[in-house]
């Protein structure tokens, strides 16, 4: 658990030079920063050695590549976001297949359906419009399996609803919220403060899903 700290702290202050990097709009700041912070939480997953199940596997691996889907958001040309958001959308699929792993309760994960597929649609009308070309496609593919993770979520804290349940189900809302931030930014209304809210919410959920492990 110390070092768990340590590398959350480090996460943390990474963090915040990322955001006054944001702020600036320092592209060697993004660069030099968004890398360390995201080495952070998979760090972080590994202080409790490697996993020794399915499950712990599933969830670093989900780590190792939102840790890729932060590099690849770094530029800011269409082919680049592409590559964040397969990226991200197999970190997903990650997370969802650990959430089955562990085990889910089928009737929490059909009560949750109805409410996330809702949110999950009107995400969809608010982005739909400003989505353009090629992409539109991916974006719809990506909400959906992030809509689905979420459920699952749900689904594997009542299986077992016990500390570690809960920081899954907390750490997949965070994500699914920080989100959010990213969609506003790229399809709807660049700014930062679309980073001052989303990254903590990215970072404090990923570093949710590292201590998961150590739970």
């Amino acid at each position: 658990m110390q070092w768990f700290g340590i590398l959350a702290g480090g996460t943390g202050l990474a963090l915040g030079g990322l955001l006054v990097a944001e702020w600036k709009q320092s592209t060697v700041g993004k660069w030099i920063l968004k890398p360390i912070a995201s080495t952070g939480f998979v760090a972080a997953a590994l202080t409790a050695g490697l996993p020794t199940d399915g499950f712990g596997w599933a969830v670093v691996v989900a780590l190792v590549l939102s840790f890729w889907g932060d590099v690849f958001l770094i530029p800011r040309a269409t082919t680049w976001f592409a590559l964040g958001l397969g990226s991200f959308l197999l970190g997903h699929l990650g997370f969802a297949a650990a959430f089955v792993l562990r085990g889910a309760a089928p009737l929490w994960g059909l009560g949750a359906l109805p409410v996330i597929a809702a949110i999950a649609w009107g995400v969809h009308r608010w982005l739909h419009p400003h989505v353009r070309g090629r992409l539109r496609g991916p974006v719809t593919a990506y909400v959906s399996v992030i809509s689905v993770m979420v459920v699952l979520a749900f689904a594997t804290f009542g299986h077992r609803p016990d500390a570690q349940g809960g920081i899954l189900l907390g750490a997949a809302i965070a994500f699914f919220c920080s989100d959010l931030a990213v969609a506003r930014n790229r399809f709807i209304s660049e700014g930062f403060v679309n980073r001052l809210w989303g990254l903590p919410l990215y970072y404090g959920a990923q570093l949710l899903f590292a201590w998961s492990l150590t739970s």
